[in-house]
């Protein structure tokens, strides 16, 4: 079975586009657009696999992706996590959150390969690619 991936945007041409690329690298991507909603389905146990990456936007309503890692961090503190955000002053909001953060736009070559390594180490791995 394909690695598991949780998608996380409330831009939902975003979400399907991300969706659309690392569903075609093999991966099992499921799409959420609302983050709370997520992290109640995730705490439930509610998703048919093990998730192994979390894959967040920054700017959402209602709980940004730093709310949103921190308390996903109080159930879950080992899930690899990569953070995809246009504001560069938004890394500084994960300090000790133990995540990898990439700014927009990632490109697709970007994105596979930031998560094939955070999915193949199943840990941080902020040296995978030049910021």
């Amino acid at each position: 079975m394909p690695a598991t991936l949780l998608l996380i945007d409330d831009n939902a041409v975003q979400a399907a586009t991300r969706q659309t690329i690392l569903k075609r690298a093999g991966y099992y991507v499921i799409a959420a657009l609302n983050p709370s909603r997520a992290l109640e389905q995730i705490q439930g146990g509610e998703f048919p696999a093990e998730i192994r990456l979390v894959i967040t936007d920054h700017v959402m309503p209602g709980m940004n992706g730093a709310d949103f890692v921190r308390a996903l961090r109080q159930t879950n503190p080992s899930v690899p996590v990569l953070v995809i955000s246009g504001l560069e002053e938004a890394e500084e909001q994960y300090e000790g959150l133990n995540v990898t953060f990439r700014m927009k736009p990632l490109l697709p070559d970007h994105l596979l390969a930031t998560v094939h390594g955070l999915v193949r180490d199943g840990k941080r791995d902020s040296d995978l690619l030049p910021q």
